[in-house]
């Protein structure tokens, strides 16, 4: 798969959530390497090193609708207390208030948007989430725009056990 074009728009979400909770700009990433349908990157915030790795969905729902930039990270940000952290970013706001289902072979995880973006609800559980991924074959996310359109994207997860272990040599 092609992520070049898809980087910037990546790198533009994470440094609008790093800022949020820092005034550091981000600078530009630096792909580590590409593992099947997941890369791994990594950027510079305020001199600490921070990586992460991004897919796009192989498929977008309903197929009728432009659904913008479309990715689902997992970031490492050595020094704080969170190992990984996955997240959604859309091309368009989530309906406010609501929720945003991760569904991996079966296995659902719920999370919770803001703006263009989602994240687990319950932070005890992103480790079963990263596990479940690091294991299953396929994952689908599931949400609905500010609109009302429900919107539903399939990801493969091939690839996502070697870029986790890749981001996890990340210093």
């Amino acid at each position: 798969m092609q992520f070049s074009k898809y980087l910037a728009a990546a790198l533009t979400g994470l440094a609008i959530s790093a800022m949020a909770t820092s005034v550091a700009i981000a600078q530009t990433p630096t792909k580590i390497k590409q593992f099947k349908a997941w890369g791994a990157y990594s950027y510079q915030l305020s001199g600490n090193k921070v990586c992460y790795i991004l897919s796009i969905p192989t498929k977008k729902e309903p197929a009728d609708r432009e659904h913008g930039d479309i990715f689902f990270l997992i970031s490492q940000k050595p020094g704080q207390n969170v190992s990984y952290e996955p997240q959604v970013e859309v091309g368009y706001p989530f309906k406010d208030g609501s929720k945003v289902t991760v569904n991996i072979d079966g296995r659902k995880f719920t999370m919770f948007t803001k703006g263009r973006n989602a994240w687990v609800e319950n932070a005890a559980q992103e480790p079963a989430m990263v596990k479940a991924m690091r294991a299953g074959r396929s994952m689908s996310v599931a949400g609905q725009s500010r609109r009302g359109t429900g919107t539903l994207y399939t990801y493969s997860l091939s690839g996502v056990t070697a870029a986790l272990q890749e981001i996890g040599k990340c210093k």
